[in-house]
């Protein structure tokens, strides 16, 4: 697939190396680079972003996340954050993916815009906080007004399948004065569906479960009551991927 041709934009979301590069070799775009992916997505190490950075040719966006939870940030938690920014900076990171929220959840101007202005003029996409938005009209055009290039979102539902309603209109409010990128849940059975909102840009992980065969007793690898399975874990499929891909181009 020659991804040059392609006219939408796929961005992958991967938490590790190996998922990255299947990514890249199955013909991503963009990377949105994190770890914790089962927790919402959490501020990758800085060892991952250099690694990931150096083997892949296409940008790399990390996310800067520092904790599970809302999206309410303290002065300490900001700090994290502006440092983040600048180690994803320093290994490579072709842009940031991050926002926050107030405690009416309006999108917190002061932190988002500190945020921004740490990115040096790389591009900032504000994540899926913007899904637990008030007001997601608003919250729009006061992204829009701040400069942000990218929204992340699922149209406030657990899916962007369920929130393909929302998303149109939002995709149609921006009136390309920003890029409003689906997210959440989409499938090689759902991606047409979701590129009838107008969107031109997709972002999703295409993984799935890798079992790992391990000596650990059961009490060990039977986690929360049965909800973790410390054998499992989750890896970018290339054929998923290509499947989703050739929704998009057939």
């Amino acid at each position: 697939m020659n991804r040059n041709v392609m006219k939408y934009t796929i961005e992958v979301c991967c938490e590790s190396l190996y998922s990255a590069q299947v990514a890249a070799d199955a013909g991503a775009h963009r990377l949105e680079l994190c770890t914790a992916l089962d927790l919402g997505g959490l501020t990758p190490s800085q060892g991952l972003i250099n690694r990931v950075c150096k083997s892949v040719e296409i940008p790399v966006f990390v996310l800067i996340r520092p904790r599970r939870g809302n999206f309410c940030y303290s002065k300490t938690e900001l700090d994290v954050m502006l440092s983040d920014i600048g180690i994803a900076l320093d290994s490579g990171a072709a842009g940031i993916v991050s926002g926050a929220l107030d405690i009416c959840c309006n999108i917190d101007i002061e932190t988002t815009s500190a945020l921004m202005h740490a990115c040096k003029g790389k591009p900032f996409t504000f994540h899926r906080a913007f899904d637990h938005t008030a007001d997601k009209s608003k919250a729009l055009e006061t992204l829009i007004t701040m400069g942000v290039q990218r929204i992340l979102s699922s149209g406030g539902a657990s899916t962007a399948q369920l929130g393909i309603a929302t998303l149109k209109r939002l995709i149609e409010q921006s009136a390309n004065q920003i890029i409003v990128v689906p997210g959440g849940g989409i499938k090689p059975e759902n991606i047409r569906e979701i590129a009838e909102t107008g969107a031109k840009e997709f972002h999703f992980s295409a993984r799935q479960a890798v079992v790992a065969h391990s000596t650990l007793p059961q009490s060990v690898v039977k986690l929360n009551n049965g909800e973790l399975d410390e054998n499992q874990y989750f890896e970018c499929s290339t054929e998923i991927l290509q499947r989703i891909i050739n929704q998009l181009t057939h």
